[in-house]
């Protein structure tokens, strides 16, 4: 089957040309206007004074330490939350406001991370009602435009977009019928790109059907948009949604799968909200992040996507998940600064939108608990035992689908992000540490041309075992360790 070409119409980003017709291009362009590199004297460069060199580093190491102490100075302030000591906790949480407010910046770098966790602890610590979560505009118009921005912002999602359709586009290869089940519609911007190869497939496009978990009207509108895409490169096309209350309420007979229907799931940074606390999951009643896998695995789908952030945010107690999430947001909200530089040329905005999406998941791991608390993220090691328990088999992600996606980042983003292969599945990573992870799985066995034998399983299976433990130090969980 072919691959995604990087620009696509409909609701996605302005199409960017190929990477063969840049370069001609580029090439061109350095064959008109190139000066040879001698009419040109190298200018002299400035010398700076050694006692304006020795304040200039001075002023570094102040800056550095400074910003040291604060997030050590948070980090103690969420072990006193943690361990009822609010007295000591506002103290502390008073000196970092205080360093925040007159010695280290909060534009860019630590600051930034360091002042949105600040305005965490100061909510759990004086809430605006007792026993309440931070109050944030949660309309879905909000909710969506956040999501567009985020999604702008930086290529996380344009990586997970990307990478599940690619695989959904090769499980399908060869079907006539199609019906793509998703998690979470959102605004639709996954699935421009999707009808669109189907519509260039050699021997004509199949028939597409999408079901979109979301709220009305929002929903029926990303349907209504997808369908006119649809009519406009003659793909047969239709559309449903099903409510969005709770993934865990749902029923495989709501996504009405007709008979001779190829099916696809996908979940792009869902599954994590059906996760509960650690001491929770151990009793009678199934989990439901059980529950949910169980009745995907019931459909037979012959692709299911998995995208999640690569962190460990699932504690019950909040001193680790809150170190874990600052060195996390830290990594993403470094990674996203310098992406929309890259963007920009070089400019430097704000990116409140995307800044604000990720302070509502910042706010929910350290002032939320109990069913409150839904974003649990947890690494690929603790997916894979959890999916593999439910009978789904592992589908690996080879080094062509590593090398698309690569291409792809590049297209979007500077020097820093990485496309990393871990024992077949696929990670995009700054400066070598993972934020999100990208795996397939089926429920097709395999002489229905979807799955894998059983010795290939066990084989894949240690791969990915293998894969997983040399990228976390060797920490596998058990099957019985991922709830």
């Amino acid at each position: 089957m072919g691959h995604f070409a990087f620009g696509w119409q409909g609701m996605e980003p302005a199409p960017a040309a190929s990477l063969s017709a840049a370069a001609a291009a580029t090439n061109g362009a350095d064959a008109a206007y190139c000066v040879h590199p001698a009419t040109y004297a190298p200018a002299a460069l400035a010398t700076v004074p050694p006692a304006v060199a020795e304040a200039a580093a001075r002023r570094e190491q102040e800056a550095e330490k400074a910003a040291v102490y604060l997030i050590w100075r948070l980090v103690n302030c969420s072990e006193d939350v943690q361990a009822g000591d609010y007295a000591a906790a506002a103290a502390k949480l008073a000196d970092a406001r205080m360093m925040l407010a007159t010695s280290v910046s909060t534009g860019t770098g630590i600051g930034r991370i360091a002042s949105h966790f600040a305005a965490a602890l100061t909510q759990r610590l004086f809430p605006a009602s007792p026993h309440s979560c931070f109050a944030l505009d949660a309309s879905p118009e909000r909710a969506g435009e956040l999501y567009r921005q985020f999604y702008d912002a930086a290529p996380y999602l344009k990586f997970a977009h990307f990478t599940a359709n690619q695989a959904i586009l090769e499980a399908f290869d060869g079907c006539d019928r199609v019906h793509v089940v998703d998690l979470a519609i959102m605004q639709g911007v996954q699935w421009p790109a999707l009808i669109q190869a189907l519509s260039i497939r050699p021997g004509g496009p199949p028939s597409v059907r999408i079901t979109g978990v979301g709220s009305a009207p929002a929903a029926d509108e990303v349907g209504l948009r997808l369908a006119e895409l649809a009519r406009a490169v003659n793909v047969p096309f239709s559309f449903q949604r099903v409510p969005d209350d709770s993934l865990d309420t749902l029923q495989p007979w709501m996504f009405q799968v007709l008979p001779g229907e190829a099916v696809a799931v996908n979940s792009i940074c869902q599954l994590h909200r059906l996760l509960v606390d650690p001491d929770a999951a151990s009793t009678s009643l199934p989990s439901p992040i059980d529950v949910v896998l169980g009745w995907i695995a019931a459909m037979r789908p012959r692709v299911f996507t998995v995208v999640e952030q690569e962190a460990d945010h699932n504690k019950s107690r909040l001193a680790p998940r809150f170190s874990n999430a600052m060195f996390y947001y830290g990594s993403v909200l470094d990674s996203m600064e310098a992406s929309m530089s890259f963007s920009r040329g070089g400019a430097i905005g704000n990116g409140s939108g995307a800044d604000a999406y990720l302070q509502r998941e910042i706010f929910n791991i350290v002032c939320c608990e109990g069913s409150a608390r839904t974003e649990r993220h947890e690494p690929l090691a603790y997916w894979c035992a959890r999916l593999w328990r439910t009978g789904l088999a592992h589908v690996p992600l080879g080094p062509t689908a590593a090398n698309q996606a690569a291409k792809l980042v590049r297209v979007y983003s500077g020097d820093g992000f990485r496309v990393q292969e871990i024992g077949g599945c696929l990670s995009l990573a700054w400066h070598g540490r993972p934020l999100f992870t990208a795996s397939v799985w089926s429920a097709m066995p395999a002489a229905d041309g979807a799955g894998t034998s059983e010795s290939e399983q066990h084989g894949d299976k240690h791969k990915l075992k293998m894969g997983i433990g040399e990228s976390s130090g060797g920490r596998l969980p058990g099957a019985a360790g991922a709830q």
